[in-house]
């Protein structure tokens, strides 16, 4: 059954199969390796599995490969996938899911997270997801939306939140509680509210 807001009654869970969503910089890896933490569950990135050596993307490359991946990742019956890739999700791991956590942040959020986090990466040459390293210049280009994670944070910000809302009243997905945050403070309350097990408590 959809929930398309935080409240929940202290009796329900929010089950041990957990998909965190949203757009780039909304906090999907983060919150998701805290619930995988408190859940003790497997904690599964899909950009680690996706992005190769170089910024190479299964996604782009070789799509098979990244579906095989994700399904053996999320074989069990713990585990809180962070990241969206939904049309591979979907195939793979949402007929299972118990829960969808939607980070639903305001754009100007996104956008100042963004330019904080990639500063700092690029000045400190952070590597990321063991093989690249964060480029700042080329993601400011947001006439280049493919290229410039600026853009893309900015073109796919309605069109993700349509179809999330879409996702919710979709009858194949009528077994998944959905649960949108629509701001930090949101997301930091239902993380610090998780835990006894997977319950959340209202």
């Amino acid at each position: 059954m959809a929930v398309p807001d935080t409240q929940i009654d202290e009796h329900s869970a929010i089950g041990t199969r957990i998909h965190v969503i949203g757009n780039s910089t909304s906090g999907k890896s983060t919150l998701g390796a805290r619930l995988a933490e408190a859940l003790d569950a497997t904690f599964v990135e899909l950009d680690a599995i996706n992005w190769q050596s170089g910024w190479v993307g299964l996604n782009a490359t070789d799509p098979d490969e990244l579906e095989r991946r994700i399904r053996e990742a999320t074989r069990g019956e713990r585990w809180v996938v962070a990241g969206s890739y939904t049309k591979f999700s979907q195939r793979t791991f949402w007929p299972r899911l118990d829960t969808v956590v939607w980070l639903d942040l305001p754009l100007p959020v996104l956008v100042w997270r963004f330019l904080r986090r990639t500063w700092r990466r690029w000045r400190s040459r952070e590597l990321i997801w063991g093989t690249n390293y964060e480029r700042f210049w080329p993601h400011l280009m947001i006439w280049r939306p493919h290229d410039s994670l600026l853009g893309w944070i900015i073109t796919q910000h309605a069109r993700k939140r349509r179809d999330m809302i879409a996702y919710m009243s979709d009858p194949r997905w009528e077994h998944v509680r959905f649960m949108r945050l629509r701001s930090s403070r949101e997301v930091e309350g239902f993380a610090g509210l998780v835990g006894d097990g997977g319950r959340a408590k209202d």
